[in-house]
């Protein structure tokens, strides 16, 4: 899996987090989750929704097809 970490001109830093680049070298962290997996007992899917507005943004049987729609979309 390929890590890509945005700079911003404000110095901060964003990514989807891994393990794979261990970015406390680059100071300390301040992390907040871009999105919520979570099922729904309802519709017996699995849902990728927006952390600050509870947006639905995918949805899928499979919580790893929704755990790989978010590596894709959010990285």
């Amino acid at each position: 899996m390929t890590s890509l970490l945005r700079f911003h001109p404000d110095g901060r830093v964003g990514c989807l987090y891994t393990e794979a680049i261990d970015l406390r070298t680059l100071g300390k962290l301040e992390v907040s989750r871009a999105t919520d997996i979570r099922f729904n007992d309802g519709t017996q899917q699995w849902e990728v929704r927006a952390a600050g507005d509870d947006r639905l943004l995918h949805s899928d049987p499979s919580r790893e097809a929704c755990l790989r729609w978010e590596r894709e979309n959010l990285s």
